[in-house]
């Protein structure tokens, strides 16, 4: 996603990603990665939960999952995943983003 943040930007978005590791694990993936996007922690997994999102072979994770959100809040498109590590294309996203 770092890689096409600006596209992601330039179509008026922003990228916010939720993790379910620690604030501290969270944070250290962005120093690594040098992620310029807001990474939060939910290692309490209580948004996770709420977007229906646990991992239902591993309830210590998210299965990936994208949602995008319309400028009321509205959730206009979403990927969801069962394989661990498949995410959709960050072209699909910024395709879908054109859309709204």
């Amino acid at each position: 996603m770092q890689d096409d943040y600006a596209k992601i930007k330039a179509k008026g978005a922003e990228l916010i990603a939720i993790s379910s590791d620690t604030v501290a694990s969270s944070k250290q993936t962005v120093d690594k990665e040098g992620l310029k996007f807001t990474v939060l922690a939910d290692s309490e997994k209580k948004m996770i939960a709420d977007y229906n999102v646990v991992d239902p072979n591993n309830k210590h994770i998210a299965r990936p999952a994208t949602f995008i959100l319309n400028r009321n809040g509205i959730v206009a498109w979403t990927f969801l995943d069962e394989r661990l590590g498949h995410r959709v294309p960050n072209e699909d996203i910024i395709d879908q983003l054109g859309k709204l």
